[in-house]
């Protein structure tokens, strides 16, 4: 499968007929374990039809750890000038107005090109290149707050599981790699960024009243307490999920790993990880493979919102700072610093 190049230590290796050089293998991105540059490339093409299926067609943000994961990093949007000329890119717009060119893997030798350059984790935006202003996945990011743990965020997953089954709705769960859950919904790629961003709210919402006291949707960290946080900024534009398989910085080498609905409860997010999973994806496949059959409408959810607003009062939430201020946003400010301004 890998030969010597001619340039010294650099390998080649075969990604779904096209070959992929890979320079420094032996250079350790995982030092508690002793993981390779090597191991990270292997791992991705062990689940390559996964984690090519997970990005196919969307433009994707690269997490850079040149020097491994206790080095520096840096996400890359902007697609490389010496890009080959088989990956191709999408013209994406950020908050801010700026533009970019960012790549938008179709094959696994894309994803090896990336992992040359250091990439362990894919950040995919929730569109494809076709259409970058529409969504068509809505992402539910359940992140266990200080106090709280990865089977916490299980409960408020399986509640979550019946809310969108009331809602016309299936989602598919991974583990975040770290001790958090994304549940991802393919959907009609309609509405707006600002749209899907509302439907995260109003689900999030929705959570906090049937799990009171063991959910919640406040952005401010103070206000959050031992709860998992619905994270719905995840869903505005410009900010991703990392996607099903990638690789997460952590010492010990975790990955993002897709689980069926039976198996959330008794998975354990530290399983799952670049030396484990090329079994468990040889035996069982991509768990998440059957997404692209679907695409779901998000009326019902977007009625839910309606109903926050005209029978509750709940409009919008705060953005992420880095944002411009948005239409309808309420004052982005600190609820402790807020009582001293009145």
């Amino acid at each position: 499968m890998a030969h010597m190049g001619a340039a010294g230590n650099a390998i080649e290796l075969d990604a779904g007929g096209r070959t992929v050089r890979l320079s420094s293998p032996d250079k350790v991105y995982f030092p508690e374990r002793g993981l390779t540059k090597r191991n990270v490339a292997e791992y991705y093409l062990a689940v390559a039809p996964g984690i090519t299926r997970a990005l196919r067609n969307r433009p994707t943000t690269l997490e850079r750890f040149p020097d491994g994961v206790e080095g520096e990093s840096f996400f890359q949007k902007r697609a490389p000038k010496n890009l080959p000329d088989w990956i191709p890119t999408a013209h994406i717009a950020f908050p801010s107005g700026r533009t970019a060119d960012e790549i938008c893997p179709t094959e696994p030798a894309a994803v090896l090109w990336a992992a040359n350059l250091g990439c362990l984790t894919f950040h995919p935006w929730p569109v494809r290149r076709e259409d970058t202003d529409r969504p068509d996945e809505l992402r539910i990011d359940l992140d266990p707050q200080p106090g709280t743990d990865y089977h916490h965020a299980v409960a408020a997953a399986h509640e979550l599981r019946a809310l969108l089954e009331e809602l016309g709705l299936r989602g598919w769960p991974k583990t975040s790699g770290g001790r958090g859950l994304h549940v991802f919904v393919p959907i009609e790629p309609r509405w707006t960024f600002t749209d899907v961003r509302r439907c995260a709210i109003a689900l999030g919402r929705e959570l906090e009243r049937r799990m009171p006291g063991k959910v919640t949707t406040a952005w401010w960290k103070e206000e959050r307490g031992e709860r998992i946080f619905v994270d719905y900024n995840q869903t505005a534009r410009d900010r991703t999920i990392a996607s099903a398989y990638s690789v997460r910085p952590r010492p010990h080498a975790p990955v993002s790993a897709p689980l069926r609905w039976d198996e959330v409860d008794d998975a354990e997010p530290r399983d799952f990880d670049i030396v484990t999973m090329p079994a468990r994806f040889a035996e069982l496949g991509d768990l998440h493979a059957d997404m692209d059959e679907y695409a779901f409408t998000l009326d019902a959810v977007l009625e839910l919102a309606d109903r926050d607003e005209h029978d509750h009062g709940l409009g919008d939430m705060p953005y992420p700072p880095d944002y411009p201020k948005m239409p309808g946003e309420p004052k982005r400010v600190q609820p402790s610093r807020a009582k001293h301004e009145d």
